[in-house]
């Protein structure tokens, strides 16, 4: 994986190769990040250096052409000549900013190296291999050590950085980056996945331009804004073909990744912390070091790039009981009750549930203190008697006694100012001394920077945990922080990321200790999506907005950097709460069965078809649920942009598949549609069918009275009654050949086309939606 030889260092994978080398002034000069390539001289691959550039400043007068600034690098300091963008800005210890980190030593083991207070990738012996690079400042005696961490079966190097002073005078760290690697342009176009509350990780594609593209948060979370992952991709490049790079940071809190195009076309990619608001002061003997990024690459497209992710995140990212563990279907009682329930209302909805076949029962949020609204209650844990007259330890045994599993909802890291917490103890908030604090939705945020908060929360929640029959906690954060400031730090400026490792604290207390418990994180939807939560959480509740046609975008964006295992999605009721859109009931499963199913609406209001409905979606995802969870996923070429095709793929043998078909506004007399699959073995035989799916009589409208004797109204309470008890099944096509055919795409049957229906027609309209399921055949 890793080899040394003459100055030359060569990271390998599978399938690709990361070469650098020493320069003869020591600094680490980048060579190649792309394909494999077999052992040979590199020097084909560097950039060349037979010419002056003209106002250029030269590193040293032995080579006059040796100009940092015109340089590939691993890493890059500041005032000697290299005037891009440095990862590391640094008040050194003789009040400069000058700093040139020149190569010391190196090592290479197997294995990887945890670190004490961030969490990491992992991997045994033989899954990974670790370089530690030296580095050291001469005139300041700082040490930089870097760290590459290569896992060759999924194509990933990781990367950290950890800074030490050894000087008697203090070093203030204003920017510290966790990666930095220059290379060479193809013409790359920047993708991030941006958006906002109930529209999270929306893609975006911008050609590079001379300057620095910025990808950040400063909201104290890994944000809805924009998430930390992002892509640097050849113009060119499709989900099937092409040269695409990858990165990712193990890190919940404010990041920073930019991408910065030279006047030499040389592209500089950085990633770690924001240095907004960020300093750091290490006095002799003291060390920082980084959040670890992650880097992959692939020449197959967008698809290859993010299997790379999804392997590795699967594998060497989610630990612990749930991994590469089936996740439960699920039912939320938040949609159908709010902070309005009774424990009568609960039981109810829960038997209803279990009779459509929901394994697991999450309680939602009101059942703690006062907490009838979101003005009150947060911060305490004593359990509302009124709602759950017996407790939360009966009412999980009732749960239980149902056949289900018990969920319940926590937000620790809020406080309301209502609360009997905040009465208390008002030094637990996070606000600055002598002005009034900001809210956000009825909110403070504890300062997790204080030790004792922290306590108070594993205790707490510990306590809850332990008392009840609990598998799965849905663990929230509703709010932005504000007011950074906390009595417990010496210098404010190590706020935001101190809130971070308390909260890296807090989880690792009370979930280590209780690894069968399934943790979902949550952050008012997908506002803390990232690789340092899904450390500790198998999987996070994806967005706020369940709407369908919203989740294609959604859930699509997410599926780039993290696989479906960890995506929550759910279904509920039409007309959406977020949107008003009436969406069918077959789009919302089937959207929702792309990641971890669960349901979350009012069930006493379901048809009798509506149910039996429901608890066939069920019984369909429960068969196939490992394929889509854990099957390589494909984002499959649509024929027009008001079409999306998805597909799952067992591993590793392609032996069953799963794609949807997905319309987002339907057009008179539609043209014909196929359905091009991927991933299958061509010359291997194939079965492929539509799921049934419910056709409910309402979409018809008037065009019913064609059909009938009499002209019913098509809002009337007859056809009300009739939509309620029954319906038709959707057109359900069989097709049976090699995968070389279905590779080559299925020719589907029409769509409605305004002048004739039959059972082999496909009714879909406006947000209609199929699966389809491909089986090997002897």
């Amino acid at each position: 994986m890793i080899d040394y030889k003459d100055g030359l260092f060569r990271l390998t994978t599978n399938s690709t190769s990361y070469w650098f080398r020493l320069t003869p002034f020591g600094h680490l000069e980048h060579i190649h990040y792309g394909p494999r390539l077999r052992e040979q001289d590199p020097e084909g691959l560097a950039l060349k250096r037979t010419a002056a550039i003209g106002s250029s400043v030269c590193y040293d007068s032995s080579d006059p052409n040796y100009c940092l600034d015109n340089l590939c690098l691993e890493w890059s300091g500041i005032g000697h000549g290299d005037y891009r963008h440095s990862p590391a800005e640094l008040k050194m210890p003789d009040g400069t900013f000058s700093c040139d980190f020149i190569y010391r030593s190196h090592r290479i083991f197997s294995g990887y190296l945890p670190m004490e207070d961030l969490p990491t990738a992992y991997g045994d012996e033989e899954a990974c291999q670790t370089l530690e690079l030296k580095a050291e400042d001469k005139a300041s005696s700082a040490v930089l050590t870097v760290y590459y961490t290569v896992y060759e079966n999924v194509n990933v190097i990781t990367r950290r950085a950890v800074l030490e002073n050894f000087n008697p005078n203090p070093l203030v760290i204003r920017r510290l980056m966790s990666m930095m690697v220059d290379l060479p342009n193809r013409s790359f176009r920047m993708v991030t996945f941006d958006g906002g509350w109930i529209k999270e990780a929306h893609r975006h594609d911008r050609m590079l331009e001379y300057g620095i593209y910025v990808n950040s948060s400063t909201t104290g979370a890994s944000s809805n804004r924009h998430n930390p992952g992002f892509l640097l991709a050849e113009r060119n490049a499709t989900e099937q073909h092409g040269y695409v790079y990858g990165f990712n940071l193990v890190y919940s809190g404010n990041h920073y990744g930019a991408v910065e195009l030279s006047n030499h076309q040389l592209v500089r990619v950085q990633l770690g912390i924001n240095p907004h608001c960020f300093e750091w002061t290490l006095n002799e003997g003291e060390r920082f070091q980084t959040p670890e990024a992650i880097m992959t690459f692939s020449s197959d497209g967008y698809n290859g790039m993010s299997n790379n992710f999804h392997d590795f995140i699967n594998n060497h990212i989610v630990r612990g009981d749930w991994k590469n563990k089936v996740r439960p279907v699920l039912l939320n009682n938040w949609e159908a009750h709010f902070f309005k329930f009774t424990q009568g209302k609960l039981l109810r909805l829960a038997r209803r549930a279990k009779r459509l076949g929901v394994e697991l029962f999450v309680l939602d949020d009101g059942w703690f203190g006062s907490r009838d609204s979101d003005n009150a209650g947060l911060g305490d844990y004593t359990v509302n008697k009124r709602k759950l007259p017996r407790g939360l330890a009966h009412f999980a045994k009732r749960i239980k006694r149902l056949g289900m599993d018990f969920g319940l909802w926590f937000e620790p890291e809020m406080v309301n100012p209502d609360s009997e917490l905040f009465r208390a103890h008002p030094e637990y908030a996070v606000q600055i001394p002598n002005r009034e604090p900001t809210l956000g939705r009825n909110q403070l945020v504890l300062d997790l920077c204080n030790a004792e908060v922290r306590d108070y929360i594993v205790s707490s929640v510990s306590g809850i945990l332990d008392e009840s029959d609990i598998s799965y906690v849905k663990w929230d954060m509703n709010r932005h922080i504000s007011d950074a400031f906390s009595p417990h730090l010496r210098n404010q400026g190590e706020f935001f990321h101190r809130y971070i490792l308390g909260l890296y604290d807090v989880l690792d207390r009370i979930f280590t200790p209780r690894p069968h418990i399934l943790l979902e994180t949550c952050s008012s939807g997908g506002n803390r999506f990232d690789l340092g939560m899904l450390c500790f959480s198998p999987q996070i509740w994806a967005s706020d907005n369940t709407d369908p046609i919203e989740r294609l975008k959604i859930q699509g964006g997410l599926s780039y950097l993290y696989p479906l295992s960890t995506i929550g999605a759910h279904v509920s009721s039409a007309p959406h709460q977020q949107t008003l859109r009436d969406s069918p009931l077959s789009t919302r499963f089937n959207t929702a069965s792309f990641g971890c199913l669960g349901y979350e609406l009012d069930l006493k209001y379901l048809s009798s078809v509506q149910k039996s409905e429901i608890k066939s979606q069920i019984a369909f995802y429960k068969k196939h649920r490992k394929t889509f969870q854990f099957g390589r996923f494909y984002r499959l070429p649509g024929q027009k942009d008001n079409k999306v095709h998805w597909q799952c793929v067992d591993k590793p043998d392609a032996s069953k598949s799963l794609a949807g078909f997905f319309q987002i506004l339907s057009a008179a007399s539609e043209g014909y549609d196929f359905l091009p699959l991927t991933g299958l073995e061509p010359n291997t035989r194939y079965s492929l069918s539509t799921r049934p799916q419910s056709l409910f009589i309402k979409q018809f409208g008037e065009l019913i009275k064609h059909v009938l004797p009499i002209a019913p109204n098509p809002d009337g309470i007859l056809m009300r009654t009739v939509n309620r008890y029954y319906c038709l099944t959707d057109c359900v096509e069989v097709y049976n050949g090699y995968g070389d055919m279905f590779i080559a795409g299925i020719r589907l049957n029409n769509q409605f086309m305004g002048s004739w229906y039959n059972d082999r027609t496909r009714l879909l309209g406006d947000f209609g939606s199929n699966l389809y399921l491909l089986e090997r055949t002897p």
